[in-house]
Formats: structure tokens, C-alpha cells, sequence
């Protein structure tokens, strides 16, 4: 209940002062396992992601978060789990991958953290391993624009592919760069079609 009501309000607020739109939502899966891989520039980028989908979304969240009071609760309550700083852990990685295996749809920046420009950055391997390990899609997703009040933005999803159906002719111990090359390129050319 939380999260559906936090849900409305947020997309009214992002609609009203980042006027953002949302472009390709209805490419979400309606059912199954769903790795969301979107660029990351803002603090603002989980909700913006979420608030488009159906479905309720999981994320991953900086653990420093979680150590404050009220927004603890509400993180959680929203379905996010603490991430350690400087790398994923095993026991956060276990956790990513039991979510997944359960159905559900999990957020995941595969840059690792925030971008300090609009170019995207590197990938890591964690969204894709999780992936593979969960038997999950992929769902691309761009956020584009200036993150300044009153400035269009949009977020835009596009078609989601099968993560172990794309690298499924490479031996396994290629297939996470792969997957993760995959995934960048599926969220750069969302990023080139709508700038």
C-alpha cells in the first residue's frame, strides 16, 4: 500500500515539475523476472524509472541510507535493500537473485553509481550475472534530460530480451561481458534516439 500510494504521488510530482514523460512503458513484462538497467546521473533516477511501471519495482540502495531514521522505513517499505559502498557483496548479490527468482523486478544502475556528465559510463557485471543466475529479462531504460525544474524530460523503456537467450551461444565464462556489453549498447541507443 505504500508503495502504490508513494508511486502516484511521486509521478505527479515528477509530471508537474520535471515534466517528465514517460515513452515505451507499455514494453514491461507483465509477468516473470525483469532486470531494469537504466543510466544514472541523479538521486532521482529510481523513482523516475518505477513510478512508469505496473509492476512494483525492487531496488538497490546505498546502505548509508538505511542508517536514517523514517527514510529507512520508507525505502524498505517502497522494496529497496542496503548495497555496501565500493562493490556488491555476496549476501547482496544472494539477495538480488532470491528477488528475482521469486518473479519480481529489481532496478539495478549498471554503471555503478552516478555519472557526473550525460555520457554513460562503463558497465559493471552485476546486473548482468544476476541476470543469468536468475533466468530474469532485461528491460533497458533511458532517462534523458536536464534533471532542472520545468525542463522536459523522459524516460524511456525499451524492448526487453531474454539475458540468457543473448549470450547463450558464447561459453559461460564470456557470457557476463557480454550481457553487460549488450545492455549498455540496448541503453545507449535508447539515450542516441531520444536526445
Amino acid at each position: 500500500m505504500v508503495y502504490v500510494v508513494s508511486r502516484a504521488i511521486v509521478r505527479r510530482l515528477l509530471s508537474t515539475i520535471f515534466l517528465v514523460k514517460s515513452v515505451g512503458a507499455h514494453h514491461e513484462p507483465a509477468t516473470g523476472p525483469v532486470v531494469v538497467c537504466g543510466n544514472h546521473r541523479s538521486f532521482l533516477d529510481p523513482p523516475i524509472i518505477a513510478c512508469f511501471l505496473r509492476r512494483q519495482v525492487t531496488f538497490l540502495a546505498k546502505a548509508e541510507l538505511f542508517r536514517i531514521p523514517g527514510l529507512s522505513w520508507f525505502i524498505r517499505s517502497c522494496g529497496a535493500f542496503p548495497v555496501q559502498r565500493g562493490g556488491m557483496s555476496m549476501e547482496t548479490m544472494k539477495t538480488a537473485i532470491k528477488v528475482l527468482k521469486e518473479g519480481n523486478m529489481l532496478v539495478v544502475f549498471p554503471e555503478g553509481t552516478r555519472q557526473k556528465t550525460e555520457k554513460l559510463g562503463e558497465g559493471k557485471k552485476g546486473a548482468a550475472s544476476m541476470a543469468l543466475r536468475s533466468g530474469a529479462n532485461i528491460l533497458p531504460v533511458a532517462i534523458v534530460g536536464s534533471y532542472k525544474p520545468f525542463r522536459r524530460m523522459k524516460v524511456v523503456y525499451g524492448e526487453p530480451f531474454d539475458a540468457a537467450a543473448a549470450v547463450s551461444h558464447l561459453p559461460p565464462a564470456e557470457q557476463g561481458d557480454a550481457l553487460t556489453a549488450r545492455i549498455m549498447s540496448a541503453i545507449q541507443a535508447l539515450l542516441d534516439q531520444h536526445r
